[in-house]
């Protein structure tokens, strides 16, 4: 089904060429990935074509037909909505029904004896039953449980940014759609939570548009790439490295081309130049119009963007964590752990969300403090801090004021000296953006000139935090080369499995209650050990509890928790017939207004047992997953 089509696009931000004359059309079988580097404007193609912004010139026409879900990278939220009521939002009919159905209970509880409240809650009941409204709700709830969320009636405004993201993702992926619009849908979501989602999008048969700098999301999920570049979107068909594969090629013809016409021009300029009658007036116009194509460079997207500053020396002490402990209230995120930092330890750490993985660096960065146990740091220690918060960033400041806050001029690695105004070109900062106030740059724009003040420190000892969000996948690339080359010791907090792949050679993992394990290797070696691990925990377990047993690559839960799981489905499955049976009652009960109110109690008594097994349930039924 034809979902979008897009006729000469055209958008400008002031004298900056977004979009010129863009042509294309989306299917509901296209799952589509678009990359480009920040500022290129991927974020307000997104917000074009669900029309929360227009364009400058050009159509874009939409199948009425058809249905699009839209998550965008900062979603509006009302502070005072519970998490539900936010999920059930959506306009498609199931979503209606559940949002009817969470009225009437919410009504009942209110005025347990109020015959219109009764009435009505029967009649959305029924409805339940014949539209398969209790299946929708329990996927609902499971997909939040899925994602991090489990307090499903709290208030919009008592969750983090990275769970009220979370909460604008499920009602995206829950709200029957077919196209799915999505601004970095991996952003605030841990390694193992963005595995469940390449799995659940790859079941989806809805078509899917997204940014993301995820490679390996981009690799399993997308099967055409849009590289937005000079104002004009390049088309490539297949995943990431097929794409990669694409532009290598023709990047490798353009510099071919260029060559030749370099080689061609110089030519004909020695050859003028040789003729007697380079005097003549026309030989002298044919001279200067060589001259000026010899000065002309031709567009190249693979614009100079290395980073070779130099690092300052360390001592034999860098730092040093002993007996480190850190709670918040009655949660311990870090108990005693222990580790002496060495030079060039290139540490990854990973872990769910809230896990304590932002609190360890800032416990090495000194701006917290451990309530037991110390952190002995070198003199020599010269530390670059990557926050997320991009804590460094003043808006009212100037792009350049801000880089030469930290140094004017730099030494490189190799001996040389560039100056502040050189870096930011080449971090896509040409001169006259550099006068630009930091107010007026995009996000990923802001994240760039902050990884560049990070780096032109010159640290010994680099803490990144989160640093693949908001940045695009070439910058990435370039961080990623200068990490290869930095002398330094990099410590990671990241999602991006990519990334740390590319970057680390040992993981810390917080694996709950405060507990730290190191694992040797790269991100896929964690992944490695940790299964093998868990194989081994299960095998010890299974041969304890049940040696009878036989053990299965399938299952990795306890025998016990096995029974749990299947006596919780069972119990689930009843739970819901009982309700469905008591929905029932209360519509045939008329005007027995005793009776009406003594089923109204049951039937809340009900929901919040089954609420409670199948919470239950989520929790058993992600370990089990966890450990597939």
């Amino acid at each position: 089904m034809q979902i979008l089509s897009v006729f000469n696009l055209t958008k400008h931000y002031g004298e900056k060429t977004l979009f010129n004359d863009v042509s294309f059309s989306l299917r509901s079988e296209d799952r589509v990935g678009i990359v480009g580097i920040n500022g290129s404007g991927k974020s307000t193609l997104l917000k074009m074509l669900v029309g929360i912004e227009m364009p400058d010139g050009g159509t874009i026409e939409r199948n009425p037909k058809a249905n699009i879900a839209f998550l965008p990278q900062n979603p509006q939220m009302d502070d005072t909505q519970s998490v539900l009521d936010y999920v059930f939002a959506g306009q498609s009919p199931t979503m209606r029904l559940l949002r009817d159905y969470r009225r009437a209970t919410q009504a009942i509880v209110a005025a347990p004896t109020d015959t219109a409240a009764q009435t009505a809650l029967a009649a959305v009941s029924h409805r339940m039953d014949t539209e398969n409204g209790w299946a929708a709700e329990a996927a609902a709830k499971s997909v939040l449980t899925r994602l991090g969320v489990t307090t499903f009636d709290a208030p919009l405004g008592t969750l983090s940014g990275g769970q009220r993201r979370r909460v604008a993702l499920a009602r995206v992926l829950l709200d029957p759609a077919d196209l799915l619009i999505l601004d970095e849908p991996t952003n605030h979501l841990d390694p193992d939570t963005i595995i469940w989602l390449e799995e659940h999008l790859a079941a989806a048969k809805s078509g899917l548009l997204m940014v993301t700098h995820d490679r390996y999301f981009l690799d399993r999920v997308a099967n055409q790439i849009f590289e937005i570049e000079g104002g004009n979107i390049h088309l490539h068909r297949g995943n990431y490295t097929q794409y990669l594969e694409n532009r290598t090629a023709r990047e490798a013809q353009r510099e071919k081309k260029a060559l030749e016409r370099r080689s061609f021009l110089q030519k004909e300029l020695d050859w003028v130049k040789r003729t007697p009658m380079a005097r003549g007036g026309k030989q002298k116009a044919r001279i200067k119009r060589a001259r000026s194509l010899l000065e002309t460079e031709l567009p190249n997207a693979a614009t100079d963007m290395a980073i070779n500053v130099a690092s300052r020396r360390t001592g034999k002490q860098i730092i040093e964590l002993r007996h480190v402990s850190k709670s918040f209230g009655e949660k311990t995120v870090i108990r005693d752990f222990s580790y002496n930092i060495k030079k060039r330890d290139r540490l990854g750490i990973v872990g769910k969300n809230g896990s304590g993985k932002s609190t360890l660096l800032n416990l090495i960065a000194g701006r917290l403090q451990p309530d037991t146990g110390e952190i002995i740091t070198g003199a020599t220690v010269h530390l670059g801090y990557y926050d997320q918060e991009s804590t460094a960033l003043d808006e009212n400041q100037r792009v350049f004021d801000n880089i030469t806050d930290v140094a004017e001029v730099i030494r490189t690695a190799d001996g040389g000296r560039i100056t502040a105004a050189q870096m930011l070109e080449r971090f896509r900062f040409p001169r006259p953006m550099q006068q630009a106030y930091i107010s007026t740059l995009s996000g990923g724009e802001r994240r760039r000139l902050y990884l560049l003040r990070t780096l032109m420190m010159a640290p010994n000892v680099l803490l990144l935090d989160e640093p693949t969000n908001d940045l695009d996948i070439e910058t990435l690339s370039i961080l990623e080369d200068y990490l290869d080359e930095f002398d330094g010791v990099l410590l990671v907090v990241s999602h991006d499995r990519y990334f740390l792949d590319r970057t680390v050679e040992h993981i810390f993992a917080f694996e709950g209650n405060g507990k730290i394990v190191q694992y040797p290797g790269n991100y896929s070696d964690y992944r490695l050990k940790r299964a093998e691990k868990q194989r081994e925990n299960t095998s010890r377990t299974t041969k304890q509890t049940a040696p009878k047993v036989a053990r299965t690559r399938e299952n990795k839960l306890s025998y016990r928790e096995k029974q749990t799981l299947i006596a919780l489905e069972a119990r689930i499955a009843a739970l819901e017939t009982e309700k469905a049976a008591l929905g029932e009652k209360i519509n045939r009960a008329g005007d027995d207004y005793q009776k009406l109110q003594a089923l109204s109690a049951a039937f809340s008594a009900l929901e919040a047992e089954l609420d409670s097994a199948f919470e239950q349930w989520a929790e058993l039924e992600e370990k089990r997953l966890n450990s597939a």
